[in-house]
């Protein structure tokens, strides 16, 4: 098998070594043997309240049709070790799992060991390549939940591990799937604005922690090929405005004050369609499980590293007082590592 291109590679040789013990957390009763074998889920992360959510749907008694036999039966808690937002979550959300008959293990080693297909959850983005390539190598198909990296650069990488292990997987923000966007046919849209909170966190570049939501919103409308970046940047909001190689212009507002709320308009041929509310968090899960099921993800690697080339190249214009800043450069850029 080809060896990974991409020079970050030096740790990945090592990313299946053991994780972080949690001596503090003891095993709950599992429901493994009750599961039937291939729909048995692994969590990685509880540091999130994604975790929560997606372990009440699933294991719900009365689950949606939509999520054949699958249950969460494994989770190991452990998510980011220095985001105080995260990490406070951990004990809380550990203990509402438990409650759903979810075993809490001590390391992804072990969780493997337990489960067929895994929901990648913390928030930390920085650890998921390493995170991911675990799952890979053990042969397993893996939802990554946003920020799927913390870095353009992590981003490729993980999308080359896929190919090198041969297991297909996805990244993509619940808001991909906001009320509205049902209504929108791709082929006759002449453009879009989209706004999402886009609160900041030092560890992630500015709009891969809160901002990629409405950022997914406006890829999901306008489809990929944007060739340049143009971001206007104040303490309390970033506007980011993206040009298509068809001329169609898109744009993302985020915002650090106010109600935190999620929309948009896409401007179509036929007419303006408006976007939301927020539609919660099924949408987006019957997708990992249909991607569970047949191995198809709804959303190509190609995209996803074009919209975090898109919020590279946000943050590269802000660095350069607003000038517009190619799509191109930044992905050249990250590919040199």
């Amino acid at each position: 098998m080809e060896k990974l291109s991409y020079n970050r590679r030096d740790f990945v040789k090592h990313a299946a070594l053991g994780s972080l013990a949690l001596n503090m957390i003891t095993p709950h009763q599992s429901v493994a043997k009750s599961v039937v074998q291939g729909k048995r889920v692994g969590i990685i992360g509880l540091d999130t309240s994604h975790s929560t959510a997606f372990v009440k749907a699933l294991n719900a008694p009365d689950a949606n049709a939509d999520f054949p036999g699958y249950k969460v039966v494994a989770a190991y808690p452990q998510g980011s070790k220095d985001i105080e937002s995260s990490t406070k979550r951990v004990p809380a959300y550990t203990e509402e799992v438990k409650k759903q008959n979810v075993e809490i293990v001590d390391s992804i080693a072990d969780l493997l060991k337990k489960v067929d297909v895994v929901l990648l959850e913390t928030n930390d983005g920085r650890l998921h390549l390493e995170q991911a390539i675990q799952v890979l190598k053990a042969g397993k198909r893996v939802f990554i939940d946003k920020p799927i990296s913390a870095s353009l650069s992590d981003t490729i990488a993980i999308f080359e591990a896929s190919k090198q292990y041969n297991i297909p997987l996805f990244s993509a923000s619940s808001l991909r799937y906001i009320k509205g966007i049902e209504k929108v046919d791709k082929t006759i849209v002449v453009g879009a604005d989209t706004f999402s909170p886009a609160v900041l966190e030092k560890t992630h570049p500015d709009l891969f922690w809160y901002g990629i939501h409405g950022v997914e919103t406006l890829y999901t409308i306008m489809g990929t090929g944007c060739k340049q970046v143009v971001r206007v940047n104040t303490e309390n909001t970033d506007i980011v405005v993206g040009t298509w190689a068809d001329g169609r212009v898109g744009t993302f507002r985020g915002t650090r004050t106010g109600k935190h709320d999620y929309g948009g308009t896409v401007y179509t041929k036929n007419g303006n369609i408006v976007l939301g509310p927020y539609g919660g968090y099924e949408p987006l899960l019957k997708e990992i499980i249909n991607y569970f099921e047949t191995g198809t993800v709804p959303v190509t690697p190609e995209e996803t590293i074009e919209l975090f080339a898109f919020m590279e190249a946000a943050d590269e214009s802000k660095r350069q007082g607003g000038a517009a800043v190619t799509i191109e450069s930044v992905l050249k850029k990250a590919r040199k590592g």
